[in-house]
């Protein structure tokens, strides 16, 4: 029996003006399930991430997270999720573990859980070297450390593997198999269709802020007869 959805998205609208980002969006993600939020810039993935994040609020529709309305029980909301942005914002002259503790006090989990963090993205050997002597990899494998400290049930990332080296974007894509495996919901935005084939169980994909494809990868390639190459699928030509 099908679970029900843990993030309900119905018919969201967000203008920017008289530009329409997110155009009529519905999506409904489960409990243990990897989704991809795939499409060039501008298709409206970061948009729709903002407002999942409580950065940006619906010009009309609804979104609910575990039952929450995100716009009234925010409050509600907020616990429920981790966030991985695509910039970050560390404390350069701090090291990894003491960036990871003051988020643990903000969250108020004990600094147990700070070195469980660290070990689960490889950095426990770089946990007192101050983040500014840290490569770009461990850099991003540090915003995943944090996004995971209070364990939630749901994890949000815009652009995870972008510009990693092909060791660190294993470690991601590793981390983030075991989080669906232990029914946690993960929602990716990503312009790189190989990378979604790799790892996630579903995709949607965004053009000019309307879905106009979804389903697993390997139905979608099947769906556009087995061509090679991204430009195979709707409005995900040019691709990585």
């Amino acid at each position: 029996m099908k679970s029900d959805p843990i993030i309900h998205i119905e018919n969201l609208k967000v203008c920017y003006g008289s530009f329409v980002a997110v155009d009529g969006l519905n999506l409904e993600l489960f409990p243990g399930e990897l989704f991809g939020l795939l499409g060039p810039n501008g298709a409206g993935k970061s948009t729709t991430l903002r407002v999942l994040i409580g950065q940006r609020q619906p010009t009309s529709g609804r979104v609910r997270v575990a039952g929450y309305d995100v716009v009234r029980q925010w409050a509600a909301v907020k616990p429920i999720f981790g966030y991985v942005p695509d910039r970050e914002n560390h404390f350069e002259d701090f090291s990894g573990r003491k960036n990871l503790e003051i988020f643990a006090g903000l969250y108020r989990v004990p600094f147990r859980r700070v070195d469980e963090c660290l070990e689960l993205v490889e950095l426990t050997d770089a946990a007192n070297i101050k983040v500014k002597g840290y490569s770009l990899g461990m850099r991003r494998k540090l915003l995943m450390a944090r996004a995971l400290l209070h364990k939630p049930p749901v994890l949000y990332l815009d652009e995870p593997t972008a510009n990693l080296d092909i060791h660190s974007a294993a470690v991601m894509h590793r981390i983030l198999r075991q989080l669906v495996d232990e029914g946690r919901t993960v929602l990716m935005t990503t312009h790189n269709m190989q990378e979604v084939e790799e790892v996630c169980d579903r995709v949607a994909i965004l053009c000019r802020g309307k879905l106009v494809a979804l389903d697993s990868p390997l139905a979608l390639r099947r769906q556009h007869h087995d061509r090679p190459g991204a430009a195979a699928i709707p409005c995900t030509a040019g691709f990585e």
